[in-house]
């Protein structure tokens, strides 16, 4: 059994709005990720890059407009015209096809690493104890972390922990994996390990999305670049279209300031 599921990860957002109060942090954005891509969000703080993140696979609500994934609505089922949000079994079994990596670890600080990536895939998926710690082994192995298995999260560096969430990420078989800035909380000199573990995954054909500041991996990892600002996907487009030859005044403006 593979440790990466290679089912299609179409993910479409249409027409998504979403408010905190009377702030609106979405505004009708549109986008399709399509299976197999790996696509960057880019902008700056405050330009609803995480919420967006979070409403793709339902952690936010949508206040208008919808998510998809492979056609399926997430987070709701239609009756006629009618969007009612899935009772909370149904959610979690549609998240499970959603792995994400959150930019503070997140880890079970009473787990060990090994604990840590077995806990979902059996108590969320049901899956076989015996079978998911063998894939477990596998994945900490290939996120450069086998001889930490039974390492508490406080035994371990930022960068050690983040490996870990990516590889709990990965135990879970999704179809889209997502990643929220996921080297901003870490020492500077630990980001590298990260991002080569990411940058490697995207070589395995598997739909990701990334938020993240990080300029020199969306250039070399990303089928797609999207800049958002204020809410609304800017500008998108591939690598060198998007940083080599921006065509929006605000995606100028952004990069002048971080390349």
């Amino acid at each position: 059994m593979t440790a990466v599921d290679t089912r299609p990860g179409r993910v479409e957002v249409h027409g998504v709005h979403k408010s905190f109060g009377a702030h609106e942090v979405l505004h009708g954005v549109d986008l399709v990720v399509e299976p197999g891509s790996v696509t960057v969000i880019l902008g700056p703080s405050g330009s609803g890059k995480s919420t967006l993140l979070r409403s793709i696979n339902h952690l936010e609500t949508v206040d208008r407009g919808y998510v998809a994934l492979d056609g399926e609505l997430v987070g709701y089922r239609r009756r006629g015209d009618v969007l009612h949000e899935l009772k909370e079994r149904d959610l979690l079994r549609q998240r499970t096809r959603f792995g994400f990596v959150f930019q503070s670890f997140n880890l079970f600080p009473h787990l060990t690493a090994l604990e840590n990536v077995v806990e979902a895939p059996v108590s969320a998926q049901g899956r076989n104890r015996r079978e998911v710690e063998a894939e477990a082994r596998e994945l900490l192995a290939r996120v450069g972390l086998a001889d930490k298995a039974g390492a508490h999260p406080r035994q371990l560096s930022g960068g050690q922990q983040q490996r870990v969430a990516i590889a709990r990420a990965l135990a879970m078989k999704p179809a889209v994996l997502l990643f929220d800035e996921p080297t901003s909380a870490l020492d500077p000199e630990l980001v590298g390990e990260v991002l080569s573990v990411i940058t490697d995954l995207a070589r395995t054909g598997t739909t990701m999305i990334v938020v993240t500041h990080e300029i020199g991996f969306a250039r070399q990892a990303a089928d797609r670049i999207v800049f958002m600002d204020s809410g609304r996907v800017v500008e998108q487009g591939t690598p060198a279209q998007v940083l080599d030859d921006p065509q929006h005044e605000r995606t100028k403006a952004f990069l002048a300031k971080v390349l």
